[in-house]
């Protein structure tokens, strides 16, 4: 820990700065001579600011990794993100800082800064102390928020923001006492700070477009970063943005393909299916022990890093076609979720097994994740389930229940008159305003059944054989791996990965004007065969991924709510 850090001078500077936003438009009284900036002019450059979206935990994990080093902690709450549309990542444009979040990343920011310069990191990721010739170690804080500052903001500081970064540092510094303990002050407020939460789209002209707009190197790198590697901009793609090559078809190209070349490509696939598969859902997820033994605590994340494992390689490490996720019988799996498969002898460590053919299981959408994710507690959901494939696979909107809807007969598994899910759906929809809703679900959902509420086979319930007759958009089938048939050969499948991947990449919902680029996207992902990298190659280099769009407000789609009919 670093010196007295409750120091009230030091803290209401802190606070000054985290408060008022972007240092760089703030320059505090402090010791540096400045004069107050009005809280006005803040709020004006504020509200004249571009498109900000806020780094999810994830991105934010990720980048301080990236900057300071994997060994760095981080610890503390985050303000939560919001589901758009069906993606997290569509709602970092709609999210803003509370009052109670800026407290939060503070904490956070602070634990980082105090490992930063702590006796263990100084060395390495400060690099200099106060010397003869420094004796303030003004010039060590200048090269290093110079050097740091870079990273953190994505962009080089300004000279005020350096000047205002010296200046807090050496006399947090005179006050503490302690030279690195400044330092950390003013880290501190950096990584609480508005540039460094937020990703920021800064406007320039378009030198490819007369009269255009487009958004500046520095914004380009930011967003190509966290779309294709879910992190904060490394060297050689900020050096790209410093010497202008970025703002060119030729440069821009060349960095797509250096950034999907590396390992780390894969990490941006997964954080996109994460997000898009709602997977992160499962980390919260519990079942009934005692209907479910094999569901232990360690099932539900060891589930997640499957479905997640096995789209990278089939997609990413394979470049294999997105609609074989859906009918292919290669896994990834391990020890730990052998017992649900019913495995007796899976491998300790993950790998890819190929199931047999007359397996049940049969894509995506029979791993534990998919099924265990869209149950219940104690028992299975068709209803669930076939929302969860309208929703997330194919884009479409299932409306909410009514208030008022009676589930008790779906509810009651042990009715001698109801035995099997299916014939107690059938008996619940006596309703029309439920059937109609039921009837876009329920018909692929029942088709699912096979797999009770922590995703494990079963042919009977309650010694009655399980119908697993269903039907999607009419075509007709007998069974899971005919599902996965129906959706991999369904139009509506890709073109919805499409729309979610443009989505997910421009971290905002689609506009009605741009409908017309995900159907030309769409178009070419299914000349490239349905492959990953081409969509997101193909997004990545658009020159419509960078422009600049009317501020008009997104249209925000319900939030799928945790309990849905059947």
């Amino acid at each position: 820990m670093i010196g007295p850090l409750n120091s009230s001078r030091v803290l209401r500077a802190l606070s000054a700065v985290t408060a008022l936003g972007s240092i760089g438009a703030i320059l505090l009284a402090a010791s540096a001579g400045y004069a107050d900036a009005p809280l006005e002019q803040a709020a004006q450059q504020q509200q004249q600011a571009p498109k900000f979206r806020r780094l999810t935990e994830a991105q934010y994990r990720a980048t301080i990794a990236d900057i300071f080093g994997p060994d760095i902690k981080v610890s503390g709450r985050f303000e939560p993100d919001m589901r758009v549309g069906g993606l997290l990542a569509a709602g970092t444009s709609a999210v803003s800082l509370t009052p109670a979040g800026a407290e939060q990343y503070e904490q956070i920011a602070r634990g980082i800064a105090e490992q930063v310069v702590d006796a263990k990191h100084r060395d390495k990721l400060v690099g200099c102390a106060p010397q003869p010739s420094d004796p303030q170690g003004a010039a060590c804080a200048e090269g290093f928020f110079k050097r740091v500052g870079l990273r953190i903001y994505r962009r080089p500081l300004t000279d005020g923001e350096v000047k205002l970064a010296v200046a807090q540092t050496v006399a947090a510094s005179a006050t503490l006492k302690d030279f690195h303990g400044g330092l950390a002050i003013m880290l501190t407020a950096m990584l609480s700070d508005l540039p460094f939460l937020f990703q920021t789209d800064r406007e320039v002209a378009d030198p490819r477009a007369p009269g255009g707009r487009t958004i500046d190197a520095w914004s380009r790198a930011s967003k190509l970063s966290y779309f294709l590697w879910n992190s904060t901009p490394d060297e050689q793609l900020l050096q790209a943005a410093a010497d202008g090559s970025l703002m060119t078809q030729a440069g821009l190209s060349a960095q797509v393909d250096r950034l999907m070349a590396s390992p780390r490509f894969e990490t941006g696939v997964r954080s996109f299916f994460d997000d898009f598969l709602q997977l992160e859902g499962m980390m919260s997820l519990s079942k009934d022990g005692i209907i479910y033994p094999a569901f232990r605590s360690s099932a539900a994340p060891a589930a997640r890093e499957q479905t997640l494992r096995t789209i990278t390689t089939l997609l990413v490490a394979e470049n294999g076609d997105y609609r074989d996720l859906f009918t292919t019988r290669r896994v990834a799996m391990n020890r730990q979720l052998s017992p649900l498969y019913r495995m007796p002898h899976g491998p300790r460590d993950w790998s890819m097994v190929t199931l047999p053919d007359d397996d049940p299981r049969v894509g995506v959408l029979t791993q534990i994740s998919f099924l265990a994710l869209h149950s219940h507690e104690g028992r299975s959901s068709p209803t669930l389930r076939g929302k969860a494939v309208r929703e997330v696979l194919m884009c479409e909107h299932v409306p909410a229940p009514p208030a008022n809807v009676n589930f008790t007969i779906v509810q009651d598994t042990s009715n001698p008159a109801f035995r099997t899910t299916r014939e107690r759906l059938k008996a619940h929809l006596d309703d029309e305003e439920c059937a109609s809703c039921h009837k876009l679900t329920d018909p692929m959902g029942l088709t699912l059944d096979s797999f009770d509420g922590a995703g494990q086979f079963r042919a009977t319930e309650n010694g009655v054989p399980i119908d697993t007759t269903g039907m999607l958009d009419k075509i007709a089938f007998n069974d899971s791996a005919g599902l996965g048939k129906a959706l991999h050969d369904n139009p509506k499948v890709t073109q919805c990965l499409t729309q979610s991947a443009w989505r997910y990449a421009a971290g905002r919902a689609l506009l009605p004007s741009e409908e017309t680029i995900t159907n030309r996207l769409h178009e070419d992902f299914a000349r490239a065969g349905y492959r990953i990298r081409s969509l997101f190659r193909r997004i990545a280099i658009d020159p419509q991924f960078f422009a600049v769009r009317s501020p008009a407000a997104p249209r925000v789609a319900s939030k799928p709510s945790s309990e849905r009919k059947g």
